[in-house]
């Protein structure tokens, strides 16, 4: 293309001056180091299965976007109500609502933020940072209005807002620009077409080692089973697209190698986090030494989600 004659409206087409720096923002390494000692930190902490409920698994998504609505909501609320003459008390109520009800909200952030790679992790931290300074202004906004410096508090929950707005647009960015807690096996349902579709020769597929193969352009993981049966499942892992074929098989289940997830061969289900989506999984047959696979859809599988391992 000649660039001497390209209409100047394209020419000078490009990301705006936030995404730019946002996208500065993820390549930026030089708080690498501090990002993995705090991220080891909080994979350290004992939580047991509360792990699994602040990554939101049973809910089928990430628990953090809907705790985060309540010190928003108050927030926001209050800011509103500031503008409104002799309404100092209910203002305040909700400017001290937002820090206790941020705590939940955070423990679900930052439980979400430990199983990120880099580039979102750069994004999330300062998301996070964002979002704690406004915490703290609101904090002090609270301390402020409680000895009748209304004008203080006003001005300190204004700046709560702003700083929590700025955060909130970064966490935007790593939810729907980076994708962040999306389900990253949701595609499937929409490539693989509906019938049965060849796999491979059952001799291909040595007993007990994970295999990958394709199934309708996708990628797909296999494992035969001492017992002759053999168990399909989308390839790329839910949580992150990590490669299940390359995960440690035991107990009936494949675990992610990039974020320990556990889905369970036979059907796909999620047993342990932080992936919040179950596996697309296949129903299997073998015909004339071929392995066959059929996508295996939600009226298939019936209207009940399946049970405890």
């Amino acid at each position: 293309m000649d660039t001497n004659h390209m209409d100047p409206a394209v020419a000078g087409a490009g990301p705006g001056l936030l995404p730019a720096a946002v996208e500065r923002l993820e390549q930026a390494s030089a708080a690498d180091a501090l990002i993995g000692a705090v991220r080891r930190a909080v994979r350290a902490v004992p939580l047991g299965p509360a792990r699994d409920v602040l990554h939101g698994r049973s809910l089928g998504h990430p628990a953090h976007p809907l705790l985060v609505q309540v010190p928003l909501g108050a927030w926001l609320s209050a800011a509103v109500l500031d503008l409104v003459p002799g309404q100092h008390r209910a203002a305040r109520i909700l400017v001290g609502t937002g820090p206790a009800a941020a705590a939940p909200a955070a423990a679900a952030g930052w439980t979400d933020w430990a199983e990120l790679p880099p580039e979102q992790a750069r994004t999330g931290m300062v998301h996070a940072l964002a979002n704690l300074a406004g915490a703290v202004l609101y904090a002090n906004s609270f301390l402020a209005r409680t000895r009748g410096r209304h004008g203080r508090g006003r001005v300190l929950g204004m700046a709560g807002l702003a700083a929590v707005g700025a955060g909130g647009a970064l966490g935007g960015h790593l939810a729907y620009r980076q994708a962040a807690g999306a389900n990253h096996a949701e595609h499937v349902a929409h490539l693989v077409g509906d019938g049965w579709h060849r796999v491979g020769p059952v001799s291909g597929f040595p007993v007990g080692r994970a295999v990958r193969a394709g199934v309708g352009g996708v990628d797909v993981l296999v494992v035969r089973e001492s017992g002759g049966s053999v168990r399909v499942l989308a390839d790329r892992c839910a949580h992150m697209a990590g490669p299940l074929s390359e995960g440690e098989i035991a107990d009936g289940c494949v675990r992610c190698p990039w974020h320990g997830s556990l889905f369970r061969l036979t059907d796909g289900w999620n047993v342990e986090g932080p992936a919040t989506a179950p596996q697309p999984a296949f129903d299997t047959r073998i015909t004339d030494g071929d392995v066959e696979a059929r996508l295996r859809r939600f009226h298939d599988a019936g209207a009940t989600a399946p049970g405890p391992q």
